[in-house]
Protein backbone atom coordinates (compact mmCIF):
# COMPACT_ATOMS: atom_id res chain seq x y z
CA UNK A 1 0.00 0.00 0.00
CA UNK A 2 1.28 3.19 -0.78
CA UNK A 3 1.00 6.25 1.67
CA UNK A 4 0.45 9.98 0.81
CA UNK A 5 4.12 11.80 0.01
CA UNK A 6 5.31 13.29 3.33
CA UNK A 7 7.39 17.06 3.24
CA UNK A 8 10.51 17.34 3.88
CA UNK A 9 11.22 21.13 5.60
CA UNK A 10 15.07 21.53 5.38
CA UNK A 11 15.92 23.67 8.66
CA UNK A 12 19.38 25.79 7.48
CA UNK A 13 19.89 28.13 10.73
CA UNK A 14 23.19 26.31 11.30
CA UNK A 15 24.52 27.66 8.03
CA UNK A 16 24.04 31.00 9.55
CA UNK A 17 25.97 29.44 12.53
CA UNK A 18 28.65 28.56 10.47
CA UNK A 19 28.72 32.21 8.86
CA UNK A 20 28.14 34.23 11.84
CA UNK A 21 31.18 32.68 13.74
CA UNK A 22 33.50 34.78 12.24
CA UNK A 23 31.17 37.33 10.54
CA UNK A 24 30.63 38.76 6.72
CA UNK A 25 28.66 37.15 4.31
CA UNK A 26 30.02 33.47 4.11
CA UNK A 27 28.77 30.99 3.91
CA UNK A 28 24.92 32.01 3.21
CA UNK A 29 21.95 30.73 4.46
CA UNK A 30 19.66 32.06 1.26
CA UNK A 31 21.82 30.19 -0.91
CA UNK A 32 21.32 27.31 1.06
CA UNK A 33 17.61 27.53 1.03
CA UNK A 34 18.00 27.50 -2.78
CA UNK A 35 20.41 24.43 -2.80
CA UNK A 36 17.72 22.75 -0.54
CA UNK A 37 14.62 23.67 -3.02
CA UNK A 38 16.67 22.18 -6.19
CA UNK A 39 17.31 19.22 -4.49
CA UNK A 40 14.02 18.04 -3.64
CA UNK A 41 13.27 20.68 -0.14
CA UNK A 42 9.30 21.19 -0.15
CA UNK A 43 9.71 24.10 2.62
CA UNK A 44 12.31 25.97 3.85
CA UNK A 45 12.38 26.22 8.20
CA UNK A 46 14.39 29.52 9.79
CA UNK A 47 13.87 29.95 13.52
CA UNK A 48 14.92 33.93 14.40
CA UNK A 49 16.25 33.70 17.90
CA UNK A 50 16.02 36.39 20.65
CA UNK A 51 20.19 36.60 20.71
CA UNK A 52 20.41 36.60 17.03
CA UNK A 53 22.96 33.56 16.63
CA UNK A 54 22.29 32.10 13.67
CA UNK A 55 19.56 33.54 11.31
CA UNK A 56 19.52 37.76 11.68
CA UNK A 57 16.74 39.67 10.55
CA UNK A 58 18.55 40.59 7.33
CA UNK A 59 18.11 36.79 6.06
CA UNK A 60 14.25 37.19 5.91
CA UNK A 61 14.36 38.58 2.73
CA UNK A 62 16.92 37.00 1.31
CA UNK A 63 15.67 33.68 1.74
CA UNK A 64 12.47 34.74 0.53
CA UNK A 65 14.08 35.51 -2.51
CA UNK A 66 16.15 32.64 -2.72
CA UNK A 67 14.08 30.09 -3.08
CA UNK A 68 9.99 30.15 -4.00
CA UNK A 69 9.26 27.56 -1.21
CA UNK A 70 7.04 28.15 1.54
CA UNK A 71 9.15 29.90 4.64
CA UNK A 72 7.86 28.37 8.05
CA UNK A 73 9.57 30.83 10.54
CA UNK A 74 9.99 29.51 13.80
CA UNK A 75 9.58 31.54 16.85
CA UNK A 76 9.55 32.14 20.56
CA UNK A 77 5.97 33.61 21.74
CA UNK A 78 7.17 37.09 22.69
CA UNK A 79 5.65 40.77 21.14
CA UNK A 80 9.32 41.34 19.29
CA UNK A 81 9.01 38.15 17.11
CA UNK A 82 5.05 38.51 17.11
CA UNK A 83 5.84 42.08 15.49
CA UNK A 84 8.54 40.35 13.11
CA UNK A 85 6.17 37.67 11.98
CA UNK A 86 3.17 39.72 11.28
CA UNK A 87 5.36 42.34 9.15
CA UNK A 88 7.24 39.67 7.41
CA UNK A 89 4.27 37.39 6.78
CA UNK A 90 5.49 33.66 6.62
CA UNK A 91 3.75 31.16 5.20
CA UNK A 92 3.93 29.12 8.46
CA UNK A 93 5.03 30.44 12.01
CA UNK A 94 6.21 27.52 14.70
CA UNK A 95 5.50 29.05 18.07
CA UNK A 96 8.66 26.89 19.94
CA UNK A 97 9.98 27.44 23.77
CA UNK A 98 13.21 29.35 23.67
CA UNK A 99 16.06 30.35 26.72
CA UNK A 100 18.86 31.59 25.96
CA UNK A 101 21.36 29.79 27.67
CA UNK A 102 20.11 26.52 25.85
CA UNK A 103 22.46 25.30 22.67
CA UNK A 104 19.46 24.00 20.66
CA UNK A 105 15.70 23.65 21.51
CA UNK A 106 15.25 21.35 24.47
CA UNK A 107 11.47 20.37 24.29
CA UNK A 108 8.27 21.24 23.41
CA UNK A 109 5.93 24.21 24.11
CA UNK A 110 4.66 22.54 27.48
CA UNK A 111 0.86 24.85 25.92
CA UNK A 112 -1.07 22.87 28.75
CA UNK A 113 0.72 25.05 31.38
CA UNK A 114 0.78 28.30 29.19
CA UNK A 115 -2.05 28.29 27.33
CA UNK A 116 -2.83 31.87 28.49
CA UNK A 117 -0.07 33.44 27.46
CA UNK A 118 0.26 31.68 24.33
CA UNK A 119 -3.32 31.81 22.95
CA UNK A 120 -3.27 35.07 21.92
CA UNK A 121 0.16 34.54 19.91
CA UNK A 122 -2.49 32.29 18.04
CA UNK A 123 -4.60 33.98 17.06
CA UNK A 124 -2.87 37.23 15.74
CA UNK A 125 -0.74 35.07 13.93
CA UNK A 126 -3.27 33.65 12.31
CA UNK A 127 -5.36 36.34 11.65
CA UNK A 128 -1.81 38.14 9.65
CA UNK A 129 -2.35 35.32 7.20
CA UNK A 130 0.53 32.69 8.84
CA UNK A 131 -0.58 29.01 9.24
CA UNK A 132 0.09 28.57 12.97
CA UNK A 133 1.80 25.29 14.91
CA UNK A 134 2.69 24.52 18.04
CA UNK A 135 6.02 22.55 18.60
CA UNK A 136 5.27 20.06 21.53
CA UNK A 137 5.95 17.20 23.31
CA UNK A 138 3.65 13.69 21.87
CA UNK A 139 1.56 13.77 24.61
CA UNK A 140 -2.30 13.12 24.11
CA UNK A 141 -2.81 16.68 27.08
CA UNK A 142 -0.44 18.75 25.01
CA UNK A 143 -2.88 17.50 21.53
CA UNK A 144 -5.81 18.50 22.76
CA UNK A 145 -5.14 22.14 24.26
CA UNK A 146 -3.29 22.79 21.04
CA UNK A 147 -6.56 22.43 19.11
CA UNK A 148 -8.53 23.94 22.26
CA UNK A 149 -6.27 27.33 21.28
CA UNK A 150 -7.18 27.33 17.57
CA UNK A 151 -4.01 25.96 16.14
CA UNK A 152 -4.20 23.87 12.73
CA UNK A 153 -0.95 22.19 13.05
CA UNK A 154 1.30 20.25 15.40
CA UNK A 155 4.52 19.84 15.10
CA UNK A 156 5.88 16.74 17.35
CA UNK A 157 8.75 16.62 19.04
CA UNK A 158 11.06 13.84 18.04
CA UNK A 159 14.00 14.79 20.00
CA UNK A 160 13.55 12.69 22.97
CA UNK A 161 13.42 9.27 20.32
CA UNK A 162 16.39 9.85 18.76
CA UNK A 163 18.42 10.19 21.66
CA UNK A 164 17.20 6.87 22.99
CA UNK A 165 18.20 4.93 19.50
CA UNK A 166 21.75 6.36 19.81
CA UNK A 167 22.00 5.46 23.39
CA UNK A 168 21.25 1.87 22.36
CA UNK A 169 18.45 2.40 24.60
CA UNK A 170 15.95 0.07 22.24
CA UNK A 171 12.76 -0.63 24.54
CA UNK A 172 12.61 2.51 25.51
CA UNK A 173 13.10 4.01 21.71
CA UNK A 174 9.93 1.88 20.90
CA UNK A 175 8.00 3.74 23.38
CA UNK A 176 8.92 7.20 22.54
CA UNK A 177 8.09 6.33 18.88
CA UNK A 178 4.48 4.93 19.84
CA UNK A 179 4.05 8.17 21.87
CA UNK A 180 4.71 9.89 18.86
CA UNK A 181 2.14 7.27 16.86
CA UNK A 182 -0.46 7.82 19.53
CA UNK A 183 0.02 11.47 19.41
CA UNK A 184 -0.08 11.70 15.69
CA UNK A 185 -3.35 9.97 15.33
CA UNK A 186 -5.42 11.64 18.23
CA UNK A 187 -4.27 15.15 16.78
CA UNK A 188 -5.28 13.59 13.19
CA UNK A 189 -8.64 12.63 14.81
CA UNK A 190 -9.06 15.89 16.06
CA UNK A 191 -8.72 17.14 12.59
CA UNK A 192 -5.15 18.88 13.09
CA UNK A 193 -2.32 18.72 10.43
CA UNK A 194 0.80 16.70 12.00
CA UNK A 195 4.23 17.44 11.04
CA UNK A 196 7.25 16.52 13.57
CA UNK A 197 11.19 17.04 14.20
CA UNK A 198 14.34 17.80 15.93
CA UNK A 199 17.37 15.95 15.85
CA UNK A 200 16.58 13.55 12.99
CA UNK A 201 19.37 11.42 10.99
CA UNK A 202 19.20 9.01 8.08
CA UNK A 203 19.53 6.27 10.68
CA UNK A 204 16.28 7.35 12.65
CA UNK A 205 14.17 9.22 9.93
CA UNK A 206 12.11 5.95 8.47
CA UNK A 207 10.15 4.82 11.86
CA UNK A 208 9.05 8.34 11.58
CA UNK A 209 8.24 9.21 8.29
CA UNK A 210 6.02 5.73 8.11
CA UNK A 211 3.48 6.88 10.72
CA UNK A 212 1.10 8.11 8.33
CA UNK A 213 -0.62 10.97 9.83
CA UNK A 214 2.37 12.91 9.73
CA UNK A 215 2.35 15.30 7.17
CA UNK A 216 5.81 16.29 7.37
CA UNK A 217 9.15 16.61 8.80
CA UNK A 218 11.49 19.50 9.59
CA UNK A 219 15.23 18.51 9.89
CA UNK A 220 18.29 20.75 9.70
CA UNK A 221 21.14 20.23 11.94
CA UNK A 222 21.65 16.72 10.67
CA UNK A 223 21.86 17.84 7.27
CA UNK A 224 24.10 20.82 7.57
CA UNK A 225 26.47 18.83 9.30
CA UNK A 226 26.57 15.99 6.50
CA UNK A 227 26.60 18.44 3.90
CA UNK A 228 30.68 19.26 4.92
CA UNK A 229 31.04 15.82 3.76
CA UNK A 230 28.68 15.11 0.65
CA UNK A 231 27.19 18.70 -0.07
CA UNK A 232 23.91 19.66 0.80
CA UNK A 233 22.04 18.77 -2.18
CA UNK A 234 23.07 15.60 -1.51
CA UNK A 235 22.22 15.16 1.82
CA UNK A 236 18.99 16.25 0.88
CA UNK A 237 18.67 13.91 -1.63
CA UNK A 238 19.61 10.77 0.64
CA UNK A 239 16.78 12.41 3.17
CA UNK A 240 14.21 12.55 1.06
CA UNK A 241 14.89 9.10 -0.51
CA UNK A 242 15.04 7.75 2.79
CA UNK A 243 11.62 9.53 3.41
CA UNK A 244 9.79 8.20 0.70
CA UNK A 245 11.10 4.92 1.10
CA UNK A 246 9.12 5.15 4.37
CA UNK A 247 5.79 5.45 2.48
CA UNK A 248 6.30 3.06 0.12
Amino acid sequence: MTHPRIRLGVNIDHVATIRNARGGRHPDPARAAALAMSAGADGITIHLREDRRHIRDEDLEAVRAAASLPINLEMAATEEMLDIAMRYRPHAACLVPEKREERTTEGGLDVARLHNSVAPFVQKLKLSGSRVSLFIEPDIIQVAVAEAMGAPVIELHTGKYVEHVFAGQTDEAEEELERLRIAAQEGARRGLEIHAGHGLTYETVKPVAAITEIRELNIGHFLMGEAIFVGLEEAVRKMRHLMDEARA
